[in-house]
């Protein structure tokens, strides 16, 4: 057997060797310890960048699977874990994927992809700009796809309203322009219906008292609508430059029977529609434009009377309002309204009749009116279940 001696020289260079190993490890967890604190700053500094992003931001598998999402997400849609999920099962509520969808044509081009889209979000539809950019393959080599969707529902509306502002315009502008050739013949005919009327007493007596009575209705109802003429004329000339109203005391029954009476040929076309009135007694007199609500009961009768068809069934009612004030509803038994379009009603220039039975304005112009003389028009509906509209002006002490 060796007998092995460990020197003291021996004995100091392994200690020697331990020293600088161990100040190695020091020096080497003082770098890592350094740059996991430039990491987390990096981290921290991206974070925030993610964070203020407002745009939902999705990374999608090959397959349209949603691997990851940011915070956006849950703003959206709460409720939903979308981890392995597809994306258009979240969004769309579909089983298949979308028909031109600009992930998928990402992919597919290896390019960026922008597009358009409108979908629900908390029951309200929304537009959408969405842009899609492939990622690079990861070592596994799938590809994936990095996906932004930006609300851009407000933008849109302020466009509509621009749009709809430079629309207004244009009707300022025409109706500038052809109300002195209108308002031109309306005088010749308002002029010649005075002069019949003048002349009315030099025949009595000689034809029936009934004839005499007809012509004297018939002239007062061609001067009466030729200054509502008139008054419409100067109603679209507000669209470019409001004038504030006439306001005086209004009986609402007299103006539906004088409205009722003018509209008498719409019965004539159809004579299977039935028109029922309802009309309170002793209905409150109010304060406002006759002209003007004469207009707006014309606009709900004869939208009414376009919703229904033979067997149909329209009523105009006048009630005292619960809390002051005037009721009058127009209800028909028509085709209905769909739901979808309820918040567009009142919006100028949108009508779903066909080309030539309206531009739409009617329903808008009610609204303004109405919302001059500091009430209220509501419309409730069902598709194929009728039509139900409330105007409800206030009481005024006389």
């Amino acid at each position: 057997m060796v007998k092995i001696t460990t020197t003291l020289e021996d004995l100091i260079g392994i200690e020697h060797s331990k020293l600088g190993f161990y100040q190695e490890l020091q020096q080497k967890v003082e770098q890592l310890k350094t740059s996991n604190l430039e990491l987390e700053k990096k981290r921290k500094e991206i974070q925030a960048v993610l964070d203020g992003i407002t745009d939902l931001m999705l990374v999608l598998s090959e397959d349209l699977i949603i691997l990851r999402v940011n915070h956006v997400f849950a703003d959206w849609f709460p409720t939903i874990d979308p981890i392995g999920r597809f994306c258009y099962e979240i969004f769309r509520g579909q089983n298949s994927k979308c028909a031109d969808c600009p992930a998928q044509r990402s992919l597919d081009l290896e390019e960026i992809v922008k597009d358009l889209c409108i979908y629900k979000v908390d029951e309200k539809f929304r537009h959408f700009e969405i842009i899609a950019s492939p990622l690079k393959t990861d070592p596994a080599g799938e590809r994936n796809v990095l996906l932004f969707k930006r609300d851009v529902t407000l933008e849109k509306e302020f466009q509509a309203q621009f749009y709809q502002a430079e629309k207004m315009a244009t009707v300022g502008i025409l109706a500038a322009g052809v109300a002195h050739e209108i308002n031109n013949p309306l005088a010749a005919i308002s002029g010649f219906a005075e002069g019949l009327q003048r002349r009315i007493g030099r025949i009595d007596g000689k034809v029936e008292p009934a004839i005499l009575e007809d012509f004297t209705e018939y002239t007062d109802t061609i001067i009466k609508e030729c200054l509502r003429c008139r008054d419409i004329v100067q109603t679209l000339l507000t669209f470019s430059r409001p004038v504030a109203a006439s306001l005086g005391p209004v009986d609402m029954n007299q103006c539906v029977r004088d409205t009722l009476f003018i509209l008498k040929h719409h019965f004539k076309e159809q004579h299977n529609i039935a028109v029922q009135t309802v009309l309170l007694p002793d209905l409150p007199v109010i304060m406002g434009d006759e002209s003007q609500l004469k207009q707006v009961i014309i606009n709900l009768f004869t939208n009414a009377f376009d919703a229904t068809t033979d067997g149909d069934i329209i009523r105009i009612i006048t009630n005292a309002a619960p809390h002051g004030g005037i009721e009058l509803i127009v209800e028909d038994s028509g085709c209905g309204i769909p739901d979808e379009l309820h918040d567009k009603l009142f919006e100028p220039f949108f009508t779903t009749k066909p080309v030539g039975k309206g531009i739409g304005i009617g329903l808008s112009t009610c609204y303004s009116i109405v919302k001059n003389h500091c009430g209220e028009i509501t419309v409730t509906s069902k598709e194929g279940q009728g039509t139900f509209f409330k105007v409800s002006l206030p009481g005024i002490t006389l």
